[in-house]
């Protein structure tokens, strides 16, 4: 039998606390639902909706929204607080860049969101695979807005500006965590370089929307996340989401508590006096949950601003 977190199995045993009502996903068993999942097979496509687990799956596939997950199911990072799995990735299915597009095309999708597990064992961090991804996905798909959510391409130099070559209509990246709880919970990353990655996507694709997610429940503080709100605004984000920390197992980072609808709400009034475009906030919310309509939403805000 594989296991999925090698590098957890050693850690202390950190029991999941149970779920309040807030806390309550969608059961949605429709025909799209299984339309989508039998595309998504057939292709043999992996999706960020089933590697992590996501509380929103049976919503967004009955609404037929997937986000695609690129260059494999394994992770080289080990993220204290992710479900993907971690090990050593395979080569790169030089196909799935066809194979995304004509899921897109099958599936109909007005907004299409990509991501990828951390590859850095590739000499680009998987920038060149991004780009032909986005490129065949336009080809195939020319209505269709494309939104990437990337990894922090640490010490690979330039490379990510190979996925804004590709011209995407969103940059995502996730900054995850407050600078204090890195090395705890993110600690194959830095935060002032995702920091500077936002920044500088958006000062070589100046027509680009950025975009970063925040999870609450990890052991930060208000003051904290505010200074995240900060210092996102200060690279220029444009688009922030806050959602609720879900302990995958108990060998994952622990939960430190759930924060109620109400907290929730006022971090969305807080950010949105900060000047974002665009805030959402709810225990529920995760980086694509909703894009297409949020997407929406960011180019009337850009046309008001």
């Amino acid at each position: 039998m594989t296991i999925r977190h090698p590098e957890k199995i050693n850690k202390p045993i950190n029991p999941i606390k149970k779920k309040p009502h807030w806390i309550r996903s969608k059961l949605v068993n429709s025909k799209e639902f299984f339309l989508t999942k039998t595309i998504v097979n057939k292709n043999n496509l992996v999706t960020v909706c089933q590697e992590a687990n996501c509380p929103n799956i049976t919503e967004c596939w009955s609404k037929r929204h997937a986000t695609f997950m690129i260059m494999g199911d394994t992770c080289t990072r080990a993220c204290a607080f992710c479900d993907v799995k971690t090990g050593k990735p395979g080569n790169l299915d030089l196909l799935e860049p066809i194979k995304i597009s004509e899921a897109v095309f099958r599936l109909n999708l007005k907004h299409v969101v990509i991501t990828s597990v951390d590859r850095d064992d590739l000499e680009d961090g998987g920038s060149n695979h991004f780009y032909e991804v986005i490129v065949q996905t336009r080809k195939k798909n020319p209505n269709t807005s494309i939104e990437v959510l990337t990894p922090d391409f640490l010490r690979k130099g330039d490379a990510y500006k190979k996925v804004l070559d590709a011209n995407p209509d969103v940059f995502n990246h996730n900054i995850e965590t407050v600078p204090r709880l890195y090395l705890k919970v993110r600690p194959g990353s830095r935060y002032f370089s995702s920091l500077e990655l936002l920044k500088n996507a958006k000062l070589v694709n100046k027509n680009v929307f950025t975009k970063s997610g925040l999870m609450v429940g990890l052991g930060e503080n208000k003051e904290e996340i505010i200074q995240v709100m900060d210092d996102l605004k200060a690279a220029n984000v444009d688009f922030l989401t806050i959602g609720q920390y879900l302990q995958p197992s108990v060998r994952h980072h622990p939960l430190d508590r759930y924060y109620n609808p109400e907290e929730f709400k006022e971090l969305e009034t807080i950010a949105k006096s900060k000047g974002f475009l665009l805030v959402s906030s709810t225990p529920l919310t995760r980086s694509s949950y909703h894009a297409d309509e949020d997407f929406a939403q960011l180019k009337k805000n850009r046309l008001r601003s």
